[in-house]
């Protein structure tokens, strides 16, 4: 895969993340928040902001493609989508339940730590393994390195 090709990849998964974030946070605000008690709300918006950080992660990868590695790229990219999947969608479910089940189920609630594990290893191998110099300041030190071996010095003379 090109990096052009991942960048793409990073912004379309970030954007459509995004944008169903917006739907889920209309969709609680205006559909079922008289349906949910006041603790589900706060769960279901939780889940909500936390999809949208991790949508905007994406968008902030994508564009720092050119001093992130490529393979750090990709598996925070898969660590922040299994994340959302897994700490939001467990969120909504277990915020939801209530209407769409016979109760409220909270082993839903079980499943939560799972992605927000994931969110914290993609988070903690970005700082650790995802930054890549420029290729320009390599460039400029190694023109300043060879510049120095070719100028004479005072003794020299």
């Amino acid at each position: 895969m090109t990096n052009s090709t991942l960048q793409k990849q990073l912004f379309q998964i970030g954007a459509a993340f995004a944008g169903l974030a917006v739907v889920a946070g209309a969709f609680g605000s205006h559909a079922i928040k008289e349906e949910l008690d006041s603790a589900n709300y706060d769960i279901f918006q939780t889940a909500v902001t936390y999809q949208f950080y991790h949508a905007f992660a994406l968008f902030a990868i994508g564009l720092g493609m050119r001093r992130i590695k490529e393979n750090v790229a990709k598996v925070a990219l898969t660590l922040f989508v299994l994340g959302i999947i897994f700490f939001s969608g467990s969120l909504y479910l277990l915020s939801t339940s209530t209407i769409w089940a016979s109760g409220r189920l909270d082993w839903f609630g079980m499943i939560a730590p799972v992605g927000g594990a994931s969110f914290v290893a993609g988070w903690v191998y970005l700082a650790l393994k995802g930054y890549k110099p420029s290729e320009s300041s390599n460039s400029a030190k190694k023109v300043h390195e060879m510049q120095r071996r070719k100028s004479p010095t005072f003794e020299d003379k």
